[in-house]
């Protein structure tokens, strides 16, 4: 699995929250389809490029 989430930076997004350790993997599995997904669309679309508007 790739970790596209940097467990410090949700720690400090969330500080006023606890956070449970199987978060980050999920978090994580929900990253990696928004870009397989906005790869997809910049595909369909012709382009190489993957463009915010792919969200």
């Amino acid at each position: 699995m790739s970790e596209f989430v940097v467990k410090a930076a949700v720690k400090d997004a969330l500080s006023e929250k606890n956070v449970a350790g199987d978060f980050y993997e999920a978090l994580d599995e929900e990253v990696e389809e928004l870009l397989e997904e906005a790869a997809a669309r910049a595909e369909a679309n012709g382009r190489k490029t993957v463009q915010p508007r792919d969200l």
